[in-house]
């Protein structure tokens, strides 16, 4: 049994308002021409040519892929990956949400060191070279991906997201500018600010957690119980997102050295089968597990709950385990998360599936490290309490 813990961050993180204008400095100091990676949305917001205006002005040239869209797959890293080859770009710079992020975490590794993302799947191939520099800017407060060592790319010829994580992967830069998830719509705020939480609450529950991971995950917690609904009510509101935005990093910082656990590991399955974008599956995945998990978690449940609940602080550790529970389920109420149901997966396509998510979901390794370890007919009933757990009302997102 290891006596020691690891603890991985990017070399550098740049965080607050207007830290977005330093990308120029950032990149010059790594490259000469730059790969913006990015989507639609973040070019006709106008974030793409202000970052390419940047870059200019500390004399880096760039090009631009935009053909991300929502979950990443092969495609995309396929494509992306030959932009970067043909344009020979030395730093890579992702804009976006955790798709593009992920999406630029695969490329800076393959073009260095070869191969298919597959082969690198639990760690069957090693990252020996050191990847093109990476320099991630996330304008969504919810993957926290800016600061993880881990990519998850659908595979597109069987729907497997492939979770590859390794230090190679870590990008070398986050910046993380509050003021860019200003433009993230309301139901977005809601989907990515829940996925945060349970990165914060998974990693604290983790059987590879320890003090360090610990600090980051609490404080990460308190932040979104005290900020989520301001800003989903109020998005114009800076404190805030600002506080939202260092919640998610710092529950990405958390995450990538402890793990998460079965939210996650049930979630790629739901995102690979269905396409349901992943702050949203672990959203609504996230009440149905805590309430399968808290026998064996009750006293870290109970932390929980107290930060949620401050008046809870003389209740005993199954009543404030409880109350973890409750608040959560709550918060999804307030933040109109839907169940599987009203998202609009058809039930006998999504019962037919349940076994192979099963599989999948314990195959990607990350149920292990859950408090409570399902077993296939465990999960497969979850996954059946899941499709119309009652958290809110019926509502169909668009």
């Amino acid at each position: 049994m290891e006596t020691y813990a690891v603890f991985r961050t990017p070399q550098t993180i740049l965080y607050g308002r207007e830290s977005f204008k330093q990308i120029g400095v950032e990149a010059s100091i790594r490259g000469g021409k730059a790969l913006i990676i990015s989507d639609q949305v973040m070019s006709s917001l106008g974030y793409v040519s202000e970052c390419q205006d940047y870059l200019k002005e500390k004399g880096v040239e760039s090009e631009v892929y935009t053909g991300v869209e929502s979950e990443p797959t092969d495609q995309y890293v396929a494509e992306s990956l030959a932009l970067l080859k043909e344009s020979q770009s030395d730093v890579v710079i992702s804009l976006g949400g955790g798709s593009c992020i992920d999406t630029a975490k695969a490329i800076v590794v393959l073009a260095t060191n070869g191969g298919d993302l597959a082969d690198y799947r639990l760690n069957k191939k090693v990252a020996e070279h050191t990847p093109i520099p990476h320099i991630a800017i996330p304008t969504t407060a919810g993957t926290g991906s800016e600061a993880t060592d881990v990519t998850v790319i659908t595979n597109t010829s069987n729907d497997v997201k492939m979770m590859v994580k390794q230090p190679a992967f870590m990008p070398a830069v986050a910046i993380v500018d509050p003021l860019l998830s200003i433009s993230s719509p309301q139901h977005v705020t809601a989907a990515t600010g829940v996925d945060a939480l349970s990165h914060a609450i998974e990693s604290y529950l983790s059987k590879r957690s320890h003090p360090m991971t610990d600090t980051f995950a609490l404080s990460a917690i308190q932040l979104i119980a005290q900020n989520i609904e301001n800003a989903y009510f109020n998005g114009d509101n800076l404190e805030a997102r600002e506080a939202m935005s260092l919640a998610a990093l710092q529950a990405g910082m958390s995450f990538t050295n402890a793990s998460v656990c079965l939210v996650h590991g049930m979630s790629r399955p739901i995102g690979a089968l269905f396409h349901v974008p992943h702050g949203y599956s672990n959203a609504m995945l996230l009440p149905a597990v805590l309430e399968f998990s808290k026998g064996e978690c009750q006293k870290h449940l109970a932390d929980i709950g107290r930060i949620f609940q401050p008046s809870s602080a003389t209740l005993t550790d199954e009543e404030a385990a409880e109350q973890a529970v409750a608040s959560v389920q709550e918060l999804c109420r307030t933040l109109n998360i839907p169940n599987l149901k009203s998202w609009g997966i058809e039930q006998e396509a999504f019962n037919r599936a349940v076994s192979k998510m099963a599989a999948d979901a314990l195959d990607s390794g990350s149920p292990s490290h859950n408090p409570r370890v399902p077993t296939q007919a465990e999960l497969e009933e979850l996954y059946l309490t899941c499709y119309d757990y009652q958290f809110r009302s019926e509502h169909k997102v668009q």
